[in-house]
């Protein structure tokens, strides 16, 4: 795949970037896998909105993805790899012997026709699903379950790929795309490869109708507001006055670690993620 840049004939297109998607079936969603999708735009039970900057895109229907992996010992022929509205990857349509069609997320180099595989006996090939313990170190992988059984969890967007770095009695050292490093029992299930659509990060929107089409609505500055909606407004001009950065109810959003301090997953941590550069 690669970027397509369209001819800057508004100020719109002039920066406005999408990815080729020649790899894509055209054909229409397998119908037994879909579900209607209600859309809240960000509102609860009472009305409020609860997450802002959501509403108004698109009419989108849920497909249902196989994540678990779990029919086993049964090889599946890709017969479609398909636009997937509701995340950044791509996914690929199997039908397996006796019938059954399901989807996967769509791993790089995988393409119609393939097959797949999900025993502690597939070889090492991108699509097919195995055990930890079969996996050799190095190897990139995807859909991490952190528990045996429950799915993945780990390495599903976009580009994403995680590193099998060593063993050490029966849990995995596992390489996040974030840089950190975290153990996961040898018993949990991963897929072979790396998530497909790698580009998905270097798309210029370009136009804010093209964001509305995606569900996500504008964004003010919190120095454009008035003091009493925001602790960076009022003032004279851009000024936050002098109040750190933070969100409208006053959560500071630099440098103010969130996460609890006794949470449960910190044992299983070995390194801390790489630390971004302040912009």
């Amino acid at each position: 795949m690669a970027l397509k840049k369209y001819r800057p004939t508004t100020s719109s297109r002039r920066f406005m970037s999408r990815v080729v998607t020649e790899e894509l079936s055209r054909k229409k969603p397998e119908k037994s896998l879909l579900i209607s999708l209600p859309y809240h735009a960000g509102r609860n039970n009472n009305g409020r909105i609860t997450v802002r900057h959501r509403g108004g895109r698109h009419k989108r229907k849920y497909r249902f993805i196989d994540f678990k992996r779990d029919k086993r010992d049964i090889p599946a022929v890709v017969q479609a790899i398909e636009y997937d509205p509701n995340r950044s990857s791509h996914i690929a349509l199997l039908k397996y012997e006796d019938g059954e069609k399901r989807y996967i997320l769509h791993p790089v180099g995988l393409q119609v026709g393939n097959q797949v595989l999900a025993s502690r006996e597939a070889s090492i090939t991108a699509g097919n699903s195995l055990p930890l313990e079969k996996i050799p170190e190095g190897t990139m992988i995807h859909n991490v379950e952190l528990k045996p059984g429950r799915g993945g969890k780990l390495g599903r967007s976009a580009g994403s790929g995680i590193q099998f770095m060593a063993r050490e009695g029966d849990w995995a050292h596992l390489k996040l795309p974030s840089g950190e490093i975290r153990m996961v029992k040898l018993a949990c299930w991963a897929t072979v490869g790396q998530v497909g659509n790698i580009e998905h990060d270097s798309i210029m929107y370009g136009s804010a109708g093209r964001r509305r089409h995606s569900g996500i609505r504008p964004t003010v500055r919190g120095t454009a507001m008035n003091a009493v909606d925001h602790p960076h407004g009022g003032g004279r001009g851009k000024s936050k006055g002098h109040n750190q950065p933070s969100s409208p109810w006053g959560i500071p959003t630099k440098g103010y670690k969130t996460r609890k301090k006794r949470n449960k997953s910190a044992q299983f941590i070995i390194k801390r993620r790489i630390k971004r550069r302040k912009g």
